[in-house]
Formats: C-alpha cells, structure tokens, sequence
C-alpha cells in the first residue's frame, strides 16, 4: 500500500492532497520530501499534531529510525502542512483526532482504512485506488477544507 501511495505521489504533476493521521511510511515519507525539495507539484498536507509529534519522539528514540525526523521536518519548514491539534491520547479523553485518510494525486483518489503509517503495512488494512477527475476533484476540495481548517 505505501509503494503504491508513494507511485501515485511521484506520478502527479498538478495537485496533491493529503488528509491522513500520520505520515511515517518510508516511500511516502521520502517521495514528500523530495517533491518538497523540487517544487513540482502543488501539494497540501494535513495530519494530527499529537500522533506526528510522538511518531517524532519514537524516531528519536529509536536509532534505525531517526533519519526520518528530518525529513518530516522538511516537509513542515516548506508550509504545506498544517497539523490538528487534537487532544492527546489517554485513556477516557477526547478523541478528536483529525483521522480522515484520503491521497489524491491529480485525477487519482486513495482512500480506505490505511493511514501512510509504517504499521498500516502490518495491520489489516485496505486502501482503494480510484482514478476518476470527478471524485479526485470532490476529494481535493475536501482536504483543502480540512487544511485550511487546521493551518
């Protein structure tokens, strides 16, 4: 699923959209920071302020994978990411987290359960790859209206 996320990203030239809880896949991740870096494509990207930042905090921790932090960090320093602020996880508190879990790429729309996450590899989750300008279209204004909401 991140491999064909992370195709779809390099494949768009006009627009990108992005609504997804947190972004830690290794294709996806990498892909949105060299399209950052080239200025390519149109690109807005919303996440949960609190699952990034201890996504961030694990990196960290974590010494095989703390090269990612740096790119993520790029990718928020280019301003085109606005992250909720949700309510951090605990038990029997709000859960207000910006969750929506759309890609659109061009004229492409993936949506589905899966969330750019490394764990979503793991997990049972399911991802459609629709390609159609209408839908894409409808998509985008939604991820534009989340976006917009929290930037």
């Amino acid at each position: 699923m991140s491999q064909l996320v992370a195709t779809r990203l390099g494949q768009a030239r006009d627009r990108i959209r992005i609504c997804s809880p947190v972004i830690t896949s290794t294709p996806i991740l990498g892909t949105l920071a060299e399209l950052v870096d080239d200025e390519s494509c149109n690109l807005l990207i919303t996440v949960d302020g609190p699952q990034m930042a201890q996504a961030l905090s694990q990196w960290r921790h974590d010494g095989r994978a703390a090269w990612k932090a740096p790119l993520y960090e790029r990718i928020v320093a280019s301003g085109r990411l606005a992250a909720k602020r949700s309510t951090p996880y605990a038990p029997g508190a709000l859960h207000d987290y910006m969750h929506a879990k759309i890609v659109v790429c061009d004229d492409w729309v993936l949506t589905g359960s899966y969330n750019c996450s490394h764990s979503g590899e793991l997990n049972a989750e399911n991802i459609l790859d629709v390609h159609d300008a209408t839908l894409a279209e409808q998509a985008a204004q939604f991820c534009e209206k989340v976006h917009t909401r929290y930037a």
